[in-house]
């Protein structure tokens, strides 16, 4: 059961990673030296909102997963 978690955390870990890489530039972070690559994505709000909630339920996997493991709930 353990390395079944343990190839939850990797796997939603790396699908995190993706998916903030995937978001669209705010302000003048990153985005402001790619050379206001925000203004492309700025009519596809419908796709953010739905990345929004694929990220957060990501991510709220990973913390559940993470939690599991690091308190020694799962054996």
């Amino acid at each position: 059961m353990v390395k079944f978690f343990y190839i939850i955390q990797i796997l939603t870990g790396l699908f995190l990673i993706l998916l903030v890489l995937m978001h669209s530039p705010k302000g003048d972070g990153m985005g402001g030296m790619m050379g206001s690559a925000s203004q492309l994505f700025a009519s596809q709000k419908t796709a953010e909102k739905g990345l929004n909630k694929v990220t957060y339920i990501t991510g709220a996997i990973f913390i559940i997963a993470t939690l599991l493991l690091g308190y020694g709930i799962i054996k």
